[in-house]
């Protein structure tokens, strides 16, 4: 059987990718590859310690490494220079297949974390190693993280206008991922990967609104507006600007995607929007 290695393992869809992996193959089979080996303990698979920012050892840890996923960096701004380390250290370790969590629709996306991506697309392709793309689209928990402070302030804010927002939970495509990496048959692939289900934030506030029993209310706000609310809430100016930038992207489609592969992929619908928020909901 192929040795699968996890970059990034002990992340919030690393974590989840292990989980999967160990319901398709044996635990042996599976390397979580890991900045910190310490948190990885509970994983229940073999650890081996991998630092992006560190090209000089990456390459001893990609040893006897089959098919790698490559779970793109959280650091964002350094995301083209850390991931060209680990594919050179992949080319030089032999690994025989990377999968990399993309963006949806990188190609198009006028979202600022598509450039990266895209940049990283284009190292593999010249990297000479089979490879697979996912592109995942956006994680519903990263609206339904904030549902606290909505219910709390007694509105959701945003820029999204009534820009359709296909978003799956985090394990759906941790589940694909698994299903991707113990199957050749999808290497060479490109895979746009979104939740069936599309939605607007004021559906999302109305479903929160419908759970709670309370009335929190969607409210739109110019793009330049959101920037100054969430500097007001005491983000710091660069991630306002991002965070209110992927809202207005999202205004213009770029989160939308109605392909349903990511169904197709996991053999089974994605987890509802409702589903998700009455986990955030607690």
């Amino acid at each position: 059987m192929a040795k699968i290695g996890v970059t990034g393992a002990t992340g919030q869809l690393g974590r989840l990718v292990i989980k999967q992996l160990k319901t398709k193959t044996a635990a042996e089979n599976v390397v979580a590859l890991v900045r910190n080996p310490g948190k990885a303990i509970d994983l229940g698979v073999e650890v081996r310690a991998f630092d992006y920012t560190k090209p000089e050892s990456l390459g001893e840890a990609l040893k006897g490494i089959d098919h790698l996923l490559l779970i793109s960096s959280s650091e964002v701004g350094q995301r083209k220079a850390q991931h060209e380390n680990v594919i050179r250290a992949a080319q030089q370790a032999g690994v025989s297949w990377i999968v990399y969590t993309s963006l949806l629709h990188a190609d198009t996306s006028t979202l600022s974390l598509a450039g990266e991506h895209l940049a990283t697309e284009e190292l593999l392709k010249a990297s000479g190693i089979p490879y697979t793309l996912l592109r995942n689209g956006w994680y519903t928990e990263n609206y339904t993280g904030s549902v606290a402070g909505a219910i709390a302030a007694g509105a959701f804010i945003g820029s999204a206008g009534t820009g359709k927002i296909a978003s799956a939970a985090r394990v759906d495509y941790a589940e694909a991922a698994a299903v991707v990496l113990t199957d050749e048959s999808h290497r060479s692939k490109v895979y746009e990967l979104a939740g069936d289900e599309a939605y607007t934030l004021a559906d999302l506030a109305a479903e929160v609104s419908r759970q709670t029993g309370k009335d929190i209310p969607y409210n739109d706000l110019p793009e330049n507006e959101y920037v100054e609310r969430l500097r007001s809430l005491g983000l710091p100016g660069s991630l306002a600007h991002a965070i209110a930038g992927w809202d207005a992207s999202a205004a213009k489609g770029d989160l939308f995607d109605d392909s349903h592969t990511l169904s197709w992929l996991i053999g089974h619908p994605t987890t509802p929007l409702a589903d998700t928020v009455k986990v955030a909901l607690g």
